[in-house]
């Protein structure tokens, strides 16, 4: 982020300068105690469990240039404060206050922004976004998963002097998306899909639609906004008067269209026709539900005015965004590793590449899929069910109470010509040791869980992206 004196931060936030000088300067911020370097600003955030005003005092003593607060100090806040020299800025609400900053520096960047959301694919189409946009433009892109009202103005903070920017929008409860596209003001945004992630929150896929779509509050008029033309829950969602709608997939009525899609070494390759503009392309990332995330990029590209050979060259160099869908070799076995974070449909996703490697034993760990409601049953058995029809594994190992009622379903559903070998556990090590034990040179290994269920560590253990593949 670009450096930023207290004035500026107490004339963007409305807040009251308790202590310290008005031409302190900060040029990092951080929500995380633990986090304080050179030039900090500490963000407080009162959370459920945790309201992180107890850690003024410390983060004071490591350095901290300055500080919101929403609560009354200390005397020995105060104290460290003045002899420190730490700005204290007061304000009503801290969270409110991070958000009030951001759309101040918002306000003073001319760069285009592109918003992406949707229930899977958000991040990859991101990553496929960018690259995309690299071939003609510095680009500015979302890191980790910084996509939250508390992720997205810490990530508009850090926007310095690039050309265009991809800004990665999620959301987990109603309200959200309007206040996160508020902030970001996209001038063009992509709309993946509508799955099943966060049915617990907001009740249905309809819903879910309906929320995502409020990416379209914080746009300004005649915006483009791009919509997966094979998602018809989607398509049937309100669009604004005032946008420019562009479709993309296999659909033939789509503006940005797939033909001859094929798999060569499980990445797909295609034509893609851009508006009537048409470019062969073949990726470098596993698995056909990619072609849809290829597809929004080189939309977009076409959009910014991006030479679509440039763009398609920028795509078959990326190679993934990590615990997404990567592919490492280790050892004989292949390890595809598609731990961050599991949805119906990107369970689903995760298995057609798994289906795919007919050469080898295929191994499938899959564990629970959260956040899924009073259907988190029903969904997990389907997942079961469909696996069973397609005979898409020759191993499955199962964690977890949901992804044991996956197992049920699959062994009730199996045909008598396909009985693959099927393990259940509840504890972690128990399932790890299992795998030491099983898995062989020439296996394809695939590991799909919510992120909750720590399958990542697994993943790193036996593709050797990490040290450890225990807890």
């Amino acid at each position: 982020m670009r450096v930023l004196s207290i004035g500026e931060i107490r004339e963007a936030t409305g807040g009251e300068l308790l202590s310290g000088s008005e031409d302190v300067r900060v040029s990092y911020i951080s929500i995380d105690s633990r986090d304080v370097r050179e030039e900090t600003l500490f963000v407080p955030l009162v959370g459920e469990k945790v309201d992180a005003h107890r850690f003024l005092e410390q983060v004071i003593a490591d350095g901290a240039k300055a500080v919101f607060t929403a609560r009354d100090l200390t005397e020995a806040q105060h104290e460290a404060a003045a002899a420190a020299g730490t700005a204290v800025i007061r304000v009503s609400d801290t969270l409110i206050a991070l958000q009030a900053l951001s759309a101040w520096h918002r306000s003073r960047l001319s760069l285009p922004l592109i918003g992406v959301t949707g229930s899977v694919g958000k991040t990859t189409t991101r990553e496929m976004i960018a690259a995309a946009l690299s071939a003609k433009y510095r680009v500015f892109k979302t890191k980790a998963n910084h996509n939250s009202q508390i992720g997205v103005p810490l990530t508009l903070l850090d926007i310095e002097d690039e050309e265009i920017g991809v800004i990665e929008m999620g959301i987990s409860r109603p309200g959200e998306m309007h206040i996160i596209s508020e902030l970001v003001r996209p001038s063009a945004a992509v709309v993946t899909n509508i799955g099943t992630a966060h049915l617990m929150e907001l009740g249905s896929r309809e819903n879910i639609r309906d929320e995502k779509l409020k990416i379209q509050d914080g746009m300004q008029k005649d915006a483009v906004l791009f919509r997966n033309a094979d998602d018809a829950l989607l398509l049937a969602g309100v669009l604004r008067g005032d946008m420019i709608s562009r479709t993309y997939g296999k659909a033939e009525t789509a503006d940005c269209r797939a033909e001859h899609v094929r798999l060569v070494n499980g990445c797909a390759a295609f034509t893609a026709d851009i508006r009537g503009q048409r470019v062969e392309v073949k990726l470098g990332v596993p698995g056909e539900h990619q072609v849809w995330n290829a597809l929004a990029a080189l939309g977009v590209a076409e959009a910014y005015g991006v030479p679509l050979e440039g763009a398609a060259s920028e795509l078959a160099n990326f190679k993934g965004y990590r615990h997404r869908q990567q592919i490492f070799v280790r050892d004989g076995v292949l390890v595809i590793d598609d731990s961050y974070n599991a949805s119906p449909d990107s369970m689903r996703a995760a298995l057609s590449i798994l289906r795919e490697m007919k050469d080898r034993r295929r191994i499938a760990v899959l564990g629970d899929m959260k956040e899924l409601g009073a259907a988190e049953i029903e969904l997990h058995r389907e997942i079961g069910a469909e696996l069973a029809a397609a005979e898409g594994a020759d191993c499955v190992f199962t964690l977890g109470e949901l992804a044991g009622a996956l197992a049920a379903a699959l062994r009730e559903n199996c045909k008598a010509a396909y009985r693959p070998e099927l393990k259940c556990f509840t504890k972690r090590e128990e399932l790890f040791a299992a795998l030491k034990e099983t898995v062989k040179p020439g296996d394809a290994l695939l590991f799909k869980a919510s992120n909750s269920m720590k399958f990542s560590e697994l993943a790193d253990y036996f593709s050797g992206q990490g040290e450890r593949g225990e807890h």
